[in-house]
C-alpha cells in the first residue's frame, strides 16, 4: 500500500472511500498543514496502490497498523470509515481515536436497521462495473456530490481526481462494493473504547445523518457534527472539518 506522510506532530491517518484515493483529501491536507503528521493511505487497488484487490477487513487493518504510528487517530471517509472503525476494534492499543466522515456502521438497510440505502443500490453499481466501467464510477460520484451547494464543482473535482493515478483496479472496486453491502459494525460502535467523532452531511444521499447520530449516541465517548452538505463535508467546509479532527487529535495526544 502507498502511504504518504506530511508534516510532524501527533499522527492522523486519513483513509479514502470507494473508487477514490488519498488525493481527494487535498483540502484537508492544506487546512491541517503544520499542525499534525498526516498519513495518507491509498487502499489496495486505488490510487498509487493499484494492481491488487482489497483483502478481508481484518487483514487490511492488520497490514495498515504495521505501517502507521501506534497511537494515531484514524479518520475515514465513507468506506474508509469502516476501515478505521475495524482497526479501532481490532487494535485498540494502537488506535487512539476514530473519526468517521459520512460513514455508516452498516451501509444497507435491514429488518433492524433503517438508516442506510437499499441493498440493490450497490448491486446495481456492481452490475454496471461489468458493462461500462467508467460510466458506473461517474454515476457513483454524482450520487456522492448530490446535496452539496457546490455539487457541480465537487463533481468536476471528483472526476478529475478519480483517474489521476490511473483507473482503480476492477477487482478492488468489486470487493469494495461487497464490503459496503455486507459489513455490519454496529456492535463495534457499542464496544468502542476510544473517543470517536462522527461527521455527517445533512443532505447526504448515501449515509443518512440518523445513522451517524445513532453511532454517536451508542459509542461511549463520542461527538457528533452535522454540516449542511452532501456526502463530502470535507470538500464543502475543509477548515471546519479540519478543526474538528484537530480537536480530536489534541484530545488524545500525550500531555
Amino acid at each position: 500500500m502507498h502511504i504518504e506522510t506530511h508534516g510532524s506532530g501527533p499522527a492522523l491517518v486519513l483513509i479514502h472511500g470507494w473508487a477514490m484515493h488519498s488525493g481527494l483529501f487535498a483540502p484537508l491536507v492544506r487546512a491541517l498543514d503544520g499542525r499534525v503528521a498526516l498519513h495518507l493511505v491509498d487502499l489496495p487497488g486505488h490510487g498509487r496502490s493499484r494492481g491488487q484487490s482489497l483483502p478481508e477487513p481484518d487483514a487490511l487493518v492488520d497490514a495498515l497498523v504495521q505501517r502507521v504510528p501506534s497511537g494515531a487517530v484514524w479518520a475515514g471517509w465513507s468506506l474508509g470509515g469502516l476501515v478505521a472503525l475495524q482497526a479501532a476494534q481490532r487494535h485498540p492499543a494502537q488506535v487512539a481515536a476514530v473519526a468517521a466522515i459520512a460513514s455508516n456502521p452498516r451501509f444497507v438497510t435491514g429488518p433492524d436497521w433503517k438508516h442506510g440505502v437499499e441493498t440493490h443500490v450497490f448491486g446495481q453499481f456492481a452490475q454496471g462495473l461489468e458493462g461500462d466501467f467508467e460510466r458506473t464510477i461517474e454515476r457513483f460520484l454524482a450520487l456522492e456530490a448530490m446535496g452539496s451547494d457546490q455539487a457541480g464543482g465537487h463533481l468536476r473535482e471528483l472526476r478529475e481526481q478519480v483517474f489521476q493515478h490511473g483507473a482503480p483496479d476492477l477487482a478492488a472496486l468489486r470487493r469494495g462494493l461487497e464490503l459496503l453491502e455486507s459489513v455490519d459494525l454496529r456492535a463495534a460502535v457499542a464496544q468502542l473504547a476510544q473517543p470517536s467523532l462522527w461527521i455527517a452531511g445533512r443532505r447526504d444521499r448515501l449515509v443518512p445523518p440518523a445513522a451517524m447520530r445513532w453511532a454517536a449516541q451508542t459509542a461511549t465517548d463520542a461527538r457528533y457534527l452535522e454540516f449542511p452538505t452532501g456526502h463530502m463535508p470535507f470538500l464543502a467546509d475543509a477548515p471546519a472539518v479540519a478543526q474538528a479532527l484537530l480537536d480530536l487529535v489534541q484530545q488524545v495526544a500525550p500531555r
